[in-house]
């Protein structure tokens, strides 16, 4: 039985705990109000509240329709929300914007799945378009899904581009950003021949004679980024402007330029200067697998990015951070690339196409990027800097190396507050999910590949059965304790951040997909609705050091927050995806909601 004091001391607790939840700001009106609503804090305590009040860009209240009435004053702005669904805006923990925004205007094959004559016409109708170009400009074509190409398996080379009797160089791009196919006149300008070595980090792919084919992976295309003439400083700024408008109508408030060179910094910058920067720009340069002998240069370029661009403490206007750093520890696990380093190899057929015998084969794809101890030095050196270390690792070999750097960087500095965040994490050891709790380390998944799909099911017989249980292994890892934080890895794929969280609870791809692609992918269970929220709110929030002022709706914090058109914590999953995003709001401005 409870003692009087004792009683008093919960009566206390609980008396503070309500103290805190419905209310606490000194008095005094709200700038603008949200009443009759459903609100969705992600915070701690898992709460949602009815009513939400803002005063100078934070909130000040989150609690139930009564606690509201003494911060509406005769110039507040009062919404009501009649029952809609108010969040934090979603933070994208992993896209490359400036890239999205600049393919708006290039030659688009849109993502699609296509055939070997189809890709070929849509090529020929753009250079149809642009006849009047120099005949020997380059033509540069993005979002060619090569994974998903008809039929399941079919092969492209320079020759599938030569047949345009054309005498412009043409690169196409995929999408995964990882392989070009270039035309002949692109590898003669860019002077690779079968002479020509693979280089650190990437592969030129060859025929039985030695001669390239055109498919060219990673590093191996580098090269064109010196023949293909660069984006205008106006270009960047209209591609940046056209990425901010894109996210806008998705909901996206706070995102990670998961590979930002300068000019990328540079051009969210002048956008900045505008006051047009719509949402929270946080940037992480690139330290290349190629400098990993000497990193001190790449180190000192990071910093002095830092140093140049950050705008320090997050605040009321969205701004500009640079306190992450990007390293590519591989490439990727799709056929045909294989650039994913696995733990154990990737499988061969020994047998033949009418009685295939599937089975390891020799190879685990290529050396993790960065060898042990260079990664383990540039980690501490980056922890040393207050940098975030944010890596991209597709295979399991890959993720492994990954947290083993990380783990030496805990051991170097074990009071360091370091946020390091694996990317993609498209297969993982089983051994290895727990130590994602146990170092601190965030997984940023592209939920949208949790699915059956080309680039998903086209590696079964590559993989084998116990492998592909547990590809995209997000729920597993969510089991683990692991923070999972999403990111869209746009223009990796388009961006559709509700079809990728809906994905993320079931699994499945859309209902309109090929009869080969129904069903779930894998044996792992998939997040709940509430996951994949938070792993797009204060999740990726954590992963990007603004937690402390954004990715929840709490006192005290910014008013970043969103207005949907249906509650995802309660429609069927599959409808998740169809979620339209009413209201977009950073700052302080006062948007009504439509409808």
């Amino acid at each position: 039985m409870l003692n009087d004091c004792t009683r008093l001391l919960c009566l206390l607790s609980l008396l503070s705990v309500l103290f805190a939840w419905a209310q606490v700001s000194p008095a005094g009106n709200a700038d603008r109000v949200y009443r009759n609503g459903v609100i969705f804090t992600a915070d701690a305590q898992h709460r949602t509240a009815e009513a939400l009040a803002i005063r100078d860009s934070r909130i000040v209240y989150v609690g139930n329709n009564q606690g509201l009435a003494k911060f509406v004053g005769p110039a507040t702005v009062v919404l009501d929300l009649k029952g809609r669904f108010l969040m934090p805006g979603l933070i994208d923990g992993h896209m490359h914007p400036l890239e999205a925004g600049l393919q708006l205007l290039k030659c688009n094959l849109n993502y699609e799945s296509l055939t070997v004559p189809e890709l070929q016409q849509r090529v020929r109708t753009c250079l149809d378009k642009e006849s009047s170009k120099d005949p020997n400009a380059w033509l540069e074509v993005v979002n060619w899904f090569q994974e998903s190409m008809r039929p399941p398996g079919v092969k492209t080379s320079r020759a599938t581009l030569d047949v345009l009797k054309t005498t412009r160089p043409i690169i196409v791009r995929s999408s995964f950003g990882h392989t070009v196919l270039a035309n002949t006149r692109a590898l003669e300008l860019a002077k690779i021949t079968a002479g020509t070595p693979d280089p650190a980090g990437g592969k030129i792919w060859r025929d039985a004679s030695g001669q390239p084919t055109g498919l060219l992976e990673d590093a191996a295309f580098a090269v064109f980024a010196t023949l293909v003439p660069k984006p205008t400083a106006a270009d960047n700024v209209a591609g940046a402007t056209a990425a901010l408008n894109a996210m806008n109508q998705q909901g996206v408030t706070s995102f990670l330029d998961a590979v930002a060179p300068e000019v990328d910094i540079a051009a969210f910058a002048a956008v900045r200067k505008t006051g047009k920067l719509t949402a929270r720009a946080h940037f992480a340069p690139p330290i290349q697998p190629s400098e990993a002998g000497n990193p001190a240069p790449a180190l000192a370029r990071v910093i002095g990015l830092a140093k140049r661009y950050d705008e320090g403490k997050i605040s009321r206007a969205p701004g500009i951070t640079v306190r992450n750093a990007k390293l590519f520890l591989d490439g990727v696990i799709a056929a045909p690339a294989f650039t994913g380093a696995m733990v154990q190899p990737y499988f061969v057929n020994s047998g033949t196409a009418a009685k295939p015998d599937w089975g390891p084969g020799p190879s685990r794809g290529p050396a993790v990027y960065f060898p042990a101890d260079p990664l383990a030095k540039i980690l501490v050196e980056l922890g040393r800097a207050g940098i975030d270390p944010h890596m991209h690792a597709d295979g399991d070999g890959a993720v492994h190396a990954g947290l083993d750097g990380v783990e030496a960087l805990r051991k170097a500095l074990p009071a360091a507050d370091i946020r390091p965040a694996i990317a993609h994490d498209e297969i993982v050891d089983p051994k290895d999910f727990p130590r994602f709790k146990q170092l601190n380390t965030t997984p940023v998944l592209s939920m949208q590949w949790e699915k059956r799909a080309g680039d998903t099911v086209g590696l079964t017989n590559y993989f084998g059965p116990a492998r592909m249980k547990i590809i995209e292994p997000a729920g597993l890892l969510r089991a683990a304790g692991a923070r999972v934080a999403f990111g869209s890895d746009w223009p990796v794929d388009k961006l559709d951040e509700w079809f990728a969280l809906k994905v993320g609870v079931t699994r499945t791809n859309a209902p309109d997909a090929p009869p080969e692609f129904k069903g779930r992918l894998g044996e792992d269970p998939g997040l709940t609705p509430e996951d994949v929220l938070r792993a797009a709110t204060i999740n990726a929030a954590y992963e990007l050091h603004e937690d402390d002022a954004t990715g929840s709706l709490e006192i005290g914090k910014f008013a970043d927050l969103i207005v949907l058109d249906r509650n995802p914590l309660k429609v069927p999953a599959e409808e998740i995806a169809k979620t339209q995003v009413l209201e977009s709001s950073v700052q302080s401005a006062k948007l009504a909601v439509s409808g």
